[in-house]
């Protein structure tokens, strides 16, 4: 705050503290830099905390905040880009396409749980906000701060490089704000013996601390990593994951369709191409009968609600997403990045299905579990309850228990720099038919130091539009991987290559993205 005032440009990785009203911070410091007659960009991930922010901003400057966001409509979000580039407004509040709001003497510029899927732009050229937002804040000698109750290996690296520099609490008042934070050791087992708990996924223990907290008079919020009702099924007599015989897709249950706890009744449907599968036989056994492998927010609500009879239920998730509840005994059940915001906090949080978030095969997995569980984990009161799903032995869990994102974070870098993964090197993923791949690398002037990875087949759940509309029935991906010293010279040649191909008239469907966020 200090630096801000005296018109510095400081930069900041800065760990907000469980419960702390981190809108409010964020908005003290554009009061500074408004104050100082300079300009500031705070990015949000979506409208909820957009709002948030952005009330908080009005309440700081007045009519000099304003939001950007795609749902106000062309003519609205002309006029305040307009009134941006005037300089009549001098905070600018948005998502992603906030970082290249016109801001005059931009004296700050801000961002927000950059490790959320949001900031990554989808359309070519792929850009991510925090890496333009660190490019403006380089340029402009503006301050840069990146925020969030978790951290990505992107921003440790820069802060390890000493490009920014931490902004920490103390241990000891962390310990203060923060809620117990447990991981049962024998869920598994105090599952198998309690069929009631293997119905919820909740053990003894947590129903304990559920129902405690309910009669005190507090709410309990129950993460569900996935929402619908049964997302994901298989075969009952030999666990092979059900798919769809048209597609290939993955077979699911929409709600009210089940023959037991775990059994399915009949007519799954395909997630993909939505073809109702009315005569299911397992490929690999012959067995009709489906298993629930996944249970969904509905289901997990249909369930609580039997085992906390009179208790009332409510949902936050898809298309209904709740921005606040209010105070008093209910089970909350939200998706992943649906909790809403509860006043005085939480009682108690439980976490369910850990597995299933550190289980994709994906390279941000376990910083994406634990930045998950931590921002609804900063939802419980201070000295409050949290419960994860998930084995007690796992580096994320004891990171979550211990409250220790920096140091996860540093344990991921590490890991990625071991094996050669961004943002320890540079990577660029081709997407294409096999002949197009080979025609941009023909004509690509490569870094001698390039490591050229793949040609892989990419399945029909990994794919993404192209920016053409059109798709090759055989899609497949190449990486290429340098240095970070080389990356500029490796976006360069493929720049290059690729107007070549433009002047080739070559019309096949192709994509080039550099450091995608979904490697896989």
């Amino acid at each position: 705050m200090g630096a801000l005032w005296a018109g510095r440009g400081p930069r900041a990785a800065w760990q907000a503290l469980p419960g702390e009203d981190w809108a409010r911070r964020l908005a003290e410091l554009a009061a500074v830099v408004v104050a100082r007659g300079r300009s500031a960009i705070l990015m949000v991930p979506d409208q909820r905390d957009l709002d948030r922010v952005l009330a908080e901003c009005v309440r700081l400057v007045g009519d000099s905040a304003v939001g950007l966001a795609a749902g106000l409509g062309p003519a609205a979000r002309y006029r305040r880009w307009l009134a941006v580039l005037r300089g009549t407004a001098r905070v600018v509040v948005g998502t992603r396409s906030a970082v290249f709001a016109p801001a005059r003497d931009l004296g700050l510029i801000a961002i927000w749980d950059d490790g959320d899927d949001t900031f990554a732009e989808p359309r070519a050229p792929y850009p991510h906000a925090r890496e333009v937002a660190m490019l403006r804040a380089h340029e402009t000698g503006a301050a840069f701060v990146a925020a969030g109750f978790a951290r990505t290996a992107e921003i440790q690296a820069v802060v390890e490089s000493g490009w920014a520099h931490d902004l920490l609490a103390d241990r000891a008042v962390l310990r203060k704000a923060m809620p117990r934070i447990s991981a049962p050791g024998d869920t598994d087992a105090a599952l198998e013996r309690d069929p009631i708990a293997r119905a919820i996924r909740i053990p003894g223990a947590a129903f304990a601390a559920a129902r405690a907290a309910l009669k005190e008079g507090a709410p309990v919020l129950v993460q569900v990593p996935r929402r619908g009702y049964i997302p994901a099924l298989a075969c009952a007599k030999c666990r092979t994951p059900a798919r769809c015989r048209h597609c290939n897709g993955p077979l699911a249950l929409p709600e009210g369709n089940t023959k037991g706890r775990n059994e399915i009744a009949h007519s799954p449907s395909c997630r993909w191409c939505g073809i109702t599968e009315s005569a299911f036989r397992c490929a690999s056994c012959g067995s009709r009968i489906l298993r629930a492998v996944v249970i969904g927010a509905v289901r997990t609500a249909e369930e609580l609600g039997r085992a906390f009879p009179g208790v009332p239920i409510r949902g936050s998730g898809g298309g209904a997403v709740l921005d606040s509840v209010e105070p008093g005994p209910q089970v909350v059940v939200a998706t992943v990045g649906a909790e809403p915001v509860v006043p005085g906090g939480y009682g108690v949080a439980l976490l369910l299905d850990g597995w299933a978030l550190l289980g994709r095969a994906d390279l941000r997995a376990a910083e994406d579990a634990l930045r998950r569980w931590l921002c609804a984990a900063a939802l419980v009161r201070a000295h409050g309850q949290v419960i994860v799903m998930a084995d007690p032995a796992i580096p994320t869990v004891q990171a979550l228990v211990r409250w220790d994102p920096v140091g996860h974070a540093a344990a991921e870098l590490a890991a990625r720099a071991e094996v050669g993964f961004p943002p320890a090197v540079r990577m660029a993923a081709i997407d294409g038919s096999a002949d197009a791949i080979a025609e941009l690398l023909t004509a690509a002037n490569l870094p001698g130091s390039v490591a050229i990875l793949g040609p892989v087949p990419l399945p029909p759940g990994a794919r993404k539009p192209f920016s053409s509309g059109d798709s090759p029935p055989e899609v497949e991906r190449t990486i290429l991987r340098v240095d970070r010293s080389a990356g500029s010279a490796l976006a360069r040649a493929l720049s290059t290559a690729l107007a070549i191909r433009s002047t080739h008239r070559s019309d096949a469907p192709l994509r080039v993205q550099i450091d995608p966020i979904d490697i896989g």
